[in-house]
């Protein structure tokens, strides 16, 4: 234990997946520093202040939240959330409006059955069948323990009992997307609100396995929000004896024949290192930390089919409002066409943070809208000149203030901007691939993006982040964060056990 101890590892990025690197390093035995480029640490995870309003930047629900759960075990362990954990009081999934009629997925099934039912009877097959498959993907679970390639048959034949009905709901809605899901119901309503929450191209089960997490208690949102959360798991990790070094930039790993011996950063300043652990976008790890020939190959397939793997990102816009609005937490709903770049967009939704007071003055609210980007998207902003780039986001957030008036009258005169951003922004505070806060989108015939977090050729370093498996986002980010640290255990003999 003496010569561990004194061993070293060093990670790249203080998102949630490092933060969580750096924590079960510390509890593996090892010295553990962290680099961040930004001053403020959490990644993706993050939120900020404007005009003495909040504005949450990642958080629309939680999985891990159920305390009956290995992953809930794993969020405390980094210090995001425990027994005393206060969870917004929030009773739906998001709701959906089309031609006046409106239906909402609430987290209690029965309603959401019942109201589907009344607003569409001719339905009623799909409608108890979708409710009945939601109700099995509650049991989805996410390997909390271990890395699947580490799992033995014992542990495979015990995750298949935990979710015994999980092959039930891969088999009616595995092999369709959540375009071809919207076209087994005839009611508009009811299409829209199965399409609209995920693109289209999505695989139709994501949505129904979304939906069960909140439905199951499972998906709770911690209250003050993102930021909040983040800086939790920083205090974490740094009363456990880990440095956090903020605002200071990694230019490259540095290796020497089939080792990573460092880092070296900006400005010049090589740190040296026993274990690397990277966790930042594997675009950015892949071509500028390290050389583009050790991507793994099924990740070098999904960077270069971008139909195949597309992501997701958004031109997002925040707001005060001059009143309890509370109408709502989430809805979509159609708006007149709204140009940006090649595509227009038709449909937006908005999401209102009255059920998190620590967000507003008292009698205020946080209202935030978003338009779905694609890598289309993505493309268009990067075109753009920086005064081109400013004249768009300042017209569009006038165009997106009068759709939102429009569907909500009450807020004439009582809505301000707050701040907006676009895919760009996601890429420049995060090296996020294409802006996006996801990881590859899963679609119908394509394999699940999935790879080992190691690397091909260099012995001891690891990747950790949400591109490690599709769809990516918080979960994976956490748990890859300890898997990273569980594999350099297993390479010198030790117990994974953290």
């Amino acid at each position: 234990m003496e010569n561990v101890t004194k061993k070293k590892v060093v990670v790249i990025g203080a998102g949630i997946a490092g933060l969580s690197a750096g924590i079960y390093a510390l509890k593996a035995g090892y010295d553990v520093e962290i680099y961040e480029k930004n001053k403020i640490p959490g990644g993706e995870c993050m939120g900020w202040n404007r005009k003495g309003y909040h504005i949450d930047n990642c958080i629309h629900w939680l999985t891990g939240t159920d305390p009956k759960t290995k992953l809930w075990e794993v969020w405390k362990t980094v210090g995001a959330i425990d027994e005393n954990t206060q969870y917004a009081d929030v009773d739906k999934f998001y709701s959906s409006r089309v031609e006046g009629k409106e239906a909402t997925l609430w987290n209690d099934l029965e309603r959401t059955q019942k109201e589907l039912i009344e607003l569409s009877p001719e339905d009623e097959e799909e409608i108890t069948k979708f409710i009945r498959h939601v109700e099995y993907a509650k049991e989805c679970v996410i390997p909390s323990d271990k890395p699947l390639d580490m799992m033995g048959m014992r542990d495979y034949i015990k995750m298949g009992m935990e979710m015994p009905d999980m092959p039930k709901v891969m088999k009616e809605y595995g092999k369709i997307n959540c375009g071809d899901l919207a076209k087994r119901f005839k009611s508009p309503a009811l299409r829209k609100l199965m399409s609209d929450y995920l693109p289209a191209e999505y695989t139709a089960y994501s949505f129904l396995v979304s939906y069960a997490t909140m439905a199951s208690g499972n998906g709770n949102i911690p209250l003050e929000g993102s930021l909040a959360m983040s800086l939790r798991i920083v205090k974490r990790f740094k009363e456990m004896g880990g440095i956090l070094h903020n605002g200071v930039s990694v230019k490259r790993i540095v290796v020497d024949g089939k080792k990573a011996t460092g880092i070296e950063l900006e400005d010049g300043t090589v740190i040296s290192a026993d274990e690397v652990i990277s966790a930042v976008d594997t675009d950015f790890l892949f071509g500028r930390l390290i050389e583009k020939k050790y991507m793994p190959k099924l990740l070098m397939k999904a960077y270069e089919n971008r139909k195949a793997y597309p992501v997701t990102s958004g031109f997002q816009f925040a707001f005060a409002i001059d009143s309890d609005f509370s109408a709502t937490d989430t809805i979509f709903f159609d708006c007149e066409p709204l140009q940006i770049g090649t595509r227009s967009f038709s449909r937006m939704s908005v999401k209102s943070y009255a059920y998190d007071k620590s967000f507003a003055p008292e009698g205020k609210t946080v209202l935030q809208a978003n338009i779905v980007q694609s890598d289309e998207d993505y493309l268009y902003w990067e075109s753009l000149s920086e005064d081109e780039y400013r004249k768009k986001k300042e017209e569009s957030s006038e165009e997106v203030t009068k759709r939102i008036v429009r569907e909500f009258p009450e807020l004439e005169g009582k809505i301000e901007l707050l701040d907006c951003w676009t895919p760009l922004t996601y890429n420049r505070y995060c090296n996020s691939y294409h802006g996006s806060y996801m990881g590859f989108v899963t679609t119908v015939g394509n394999k699940q993006m999935r790879f080992k977090g190691v690397v091909k050729g260099i012995s001891n370093l690891y990747v950790a982040g949400q591109w490690v498996m599709s769809p990516g986002g918080l979960p994976i980010a956490v748990v890859s964060g300890k898997f990273a640290v569980q594999r350099i255990l297993k390479k010198e003999k030790r117990s994974i056990e953290i």
